[in-house]
C-alpha cells in the first residue's frame, strides 16, 4: 500500500489535519459558529481516515506474520488467518474509498425519500410497497434510523405515495444513487389468469437540510390543507384533521406529513421537507443541472427505468446504468442493494474524474 496518491494521499491528509489543528487553536475560532462546526467535521473525517489507515497497516503486518508462519511451519491455520486479515483490510479500504467518493456538501446528511407508483393501479401500488419494504430493510442493515412521515394506502393493496426519512451518516450520499424509475416483471398475484405484468415506481431522494442552512419561504406562496390521516397504526389515525399538506405555489411542490399526533408538529415537519425540496432545487439551478433534475421526473413507464427486477420467467435484478446483475432477487428485495449503490457511485466518480 502506498501512502500517497489518489484517495490515500496520506501525506496530504496529515498536512491538512495539522493546518486545521492550527485553525482550531486560534482564539477567534468560535466567532463564526457555523464555520467552526464545518471545520471540526472536516477535521474529524480526516482523522478517522488516518486512524483507519493505521489500523489496516497493523492488520497487514499481522497478515504478513501469519503468511511467514504458514510458510515455515506449513500451517493451514496460519494461512487461513492471513487470508482473513487481508480480506478485512480489503473491505476496510473499499469503505474508505467509497467515503471519499461521497464528498459532496450534502452526502453526509440524512435523506428524505418519496416513492410513487406508476400507471397500472393495484399492480404498481403493490410494487411501490415492495420498494418501501426494501429500503426500510436496507436502512436496518446499515444501522440507520427511519421514520415514515406520510403514507397514502392504495385502494386494494400497496400504496399511492409514501415519504420517509433515513437518518445516519451518508444516508443521502448512498440513497441518491436510488433516485429514478424502478421496473418489476412478475406473475401478478392480482390477476385471476396468472398473467405476467410489468409495473413501475419512481424514487425521489432529497437531502434533509439542517438548521444552519437558511431557506426563505414566503408564507404567501403556500397553500396549507389539513385532512384526516390514513394508513395503518396509531390511535389518532382517522380521528382528527391532524395531517397537513403544503403546496408551494411558485414551484407546485407538494409535501405532506401525517406521522405526528398534532397538527402543529405535522406542519413543522412538512415545512422541513419543503425547505429540503427547495434547497435541492436551488442547488440544481446553481450547478446548471436542471436537465438532470427533470430526467428524474419523466414518465414512470417503459424505457426510462434505472433498474429492473425480474421475478418471472427467471429471477434477476439488473441495474441498467452499471450493468450489474444479481440472480438472488429475493435478497435484493430484502434490502441487499449495496452492490448496486456502490457500483453506481464509483461509476459517477470515474466519469467525473475523466472530465476533469
Amino acid at each position: 500500500m502506498s501512502s500517497c496518491g489518489g484517495v490515500f494521499d496520506l501525506d496530504g491528509k496529515r498536512k491538512k489535519v495539522e493546518e486545521l489543528n492550527q485553525v482550531t487553536a486560534r482564539p477567534d475560532f468560535w466567532n463564526d459558529g457555523d464555520k467552526a462546526q464545518g471545520i471540526l467535521k472536516e477535521q474529524a473525517s480526516l482523522q478517522e481516515i488516518l486512524e483507519s489507515w493505521e489500523k489496516y497497516r497493523t492488520s497487514l503486518e499481522e497478515a504478513r506474520f501469519f503468511l511467514d508462519l504458514a510458510k515455515d511451519e506449513k500451517s493451514e491455520e496460519a494461512l487461513s488467518e492471513a487470508a482473513v486479515k487481508v480480506a478485512e483490510v480489503a473491505e476496510g479500504v473499499a469503505r474508505i474509498e467509497l467515503s471519499q467518493i461521497l464528498g459532496g456538501p450534502d452526502d453526509r446528511r440524512n435523506a428524505i425519500v418519496s416513492l410513487h407508483p406508476g400507471a397500472g393501479g393495484t399492480e404498481a401500488q403493490d410494487w411501490a410497497e415492495m420498494l418501501l419494504r426494501m429500503y426500510l430493510r436496507w436502512a436496518d442493515r446499515k444501522g440507520y434510523r427511519k421514520e415514515i412521515l406520510e403514507y397514502q394506502p392504495g385502494e386494494e393493496a400497496g400504496l399511492k405515495s409514501v415519504t420517509f426519512t433515513v437518518e445516519g451518516d451518508y444516508a443521502y450520499g448512498y440513497l441518491k444513487a436510488e433516485a429514478g424509475i424502478h421496473r418489476l416483471v412478475r406473475i401478478s398475484p392480482y390477476d385471476a389468469n396468472s398473467r405476467r405484468h410489468t409495473s413501475f415506481a419512481s424514487v425521489f431522494v432529497y437531502p434533509e437540510i439542517d438548521e444552519t442552512i437558511k431557506v426563505e419561504v414566503n408564507e404567501a406562496d403556500l397553500r396549507i390543507d389539513t385532512y384526516r390521516s390514513s394508513g395503518a397504526g396509531g390511535q389518532h389515525v382517522n380521528k382528527t384533521d391532524s395531517a397537513v399538506r403544503i403546496t408551494h405555489l411558485p414551484t407546485n411542490i407538494v409535501v405532506a406529513c401525517q406521522n405526528e399526533r398534532s397538527q402543529h408538529k405535522n406542519k413543522a415537519m412538512a415545512m422541513k421537507i419543503l425547505r429540503s425540496r427547495l434547497y435541492e432545487l436551488e442547488l440544481e439551478k446553481q450547478k446548471e443541472r436542471m436537465e438532470t433534475f427533470h430526467k428524474t421526473k419523466k414518465e414512470i413507464a417503459w424505457g426510462s427505468q434505472i433498474r429492473s427486477y425480474v421475478l418471472h420467467p427467471y429471477r434477476m435484478v439488473k441495474d441498467h446504468r452499471t450493468g450489474i446483475e444479481v440472480g438472488n432477487a429475493d435478497a435484493v428485495l430484502d434490502g441487499d442493494i449495496d452492490r448496486f449503490i456502490e457500483a453506481y457511485l464509483l461509476r459517477v466518480s470515474e466519469n467525473q474524474g475523466a472530465t476533469e
